[in-house]
């Protein structure tokens, strides 16, 4: 792979990582139109990578906060004090209950995902749920409502199980946690807050997963680190774009964008079919 290829693909992979418009899914359709393949396990290892050096400089103070509160829970988990410590505390049970259920979709479900990434009918379908779920949002974004110490076990799961379901390409995995929170009832502030530290697990879950699957680093290895760092710097300006529309209450904005993306790929179906 040379240069100019990781570093659009890194920049491609830090946009729609966090624009809710699913990073999967326009993998989908650039293989489809172009004849892309899926970059080597190493190099798709690294752009997550960069999308998670994103995230922290986004929230590091919120990531931090979290690693106390998991601390601080394991030494006082009855612990009921509304302090700053007991907020940490609370944030990271709400985030290990929403992780749980995406743990298990995504174990239970692996084959089926796999196979939906080569169906284009699934992928334009599941844009048009991604893009249901934003413009439902329009009415229903606020300033009040629940934050971490109003939203309720049951809520974080749910949030998981969308979480988990996002694995299908199409669905936007920010676009559709961010979508229900709001639904819910979440601020829109604490609705971002919580979709990007659950996104933390996830995304290392699958680092995880994709480093015990490498067989070889590819050499030369700098046009990868180039992509990364593209990854890592696209990647941190969506994400300041997107919580800065999810405060405005704007993610609605990006519902056409998701319901057009999905008839063209339910209309080049169309076109297959006639044309054997």
């Amino acid at each position: 792979m040379d240069i100019f290829s990781a570093i659009a693909l890194g920049i491609l992979q830090g946009i729609t990582e966090f624009l809710p418009v699913s990073s999967s899914g326009h993998l989908v359709i650039g293989q489809h139109l172009l004849g892309w393949r899926e970059p080597n396990v190493f190099f798709d290892v690294c752009l997550h990578v960069g999308t998670l050096i994103a995230v922290a400089l986004v929230f590091h103070q919120d990531i931090a906060m979290l690693v106390r509160g998991g601390l601080n829970w394991l030494r006082h988990p009855l612990s009921d004090h509304r302090d700053e410590r007991q907020e940490a505390r609370r944030i990271f049970v709400l985030v290990l209950w929403g992780t749980i259920p995406t743990v298990i979709i995504g174990f239970a479900c692996k084959d089926l995902f796999e196979r939906l990434f080569a169906s284009v009918t699934a992928v334009g379908l599941s844009f048009l749920v991604t893009g249901t779920l934003l413009w439902l949002t329009h009415r229903r974004t606020f300033f009040w409502g629940m934050g971490p110490f109003d939203m309720r076990f049951r809520h974080a799961v749910l949030v998981g199980l969308v979480q988990g379901l996002a694995i299908t390409p199409g669905i936007s995995r920010s676009g559709t946690t961010i979508a229900v929170g709001l639904l819910l009832g979440f601020q829109r502030e604490w609705a971002g807050r919580y979709s990007f530290l659950l996104f933390v697990p996830a995304i290392l879950g699958a680092v995880t997963l994709g480093s015990l699957h490498l067989k070889a680093i590819p050499n030369p290895v700098h046009p990868v680190l180039w992509g990364t760092v593209a990854a890592a710097l696209t990647g941190y300006l969506a994400l300041r774009f997107l919580l800065a529309l999810v405060r405005r209450g704007r993610v609605h904005l990006f519902a056409p964008y998701c319901w057009t993306l999905g008839l063209v790929c339910l209309g080049l179906k169309l076109l297959e079919r006639g044309n054997p």
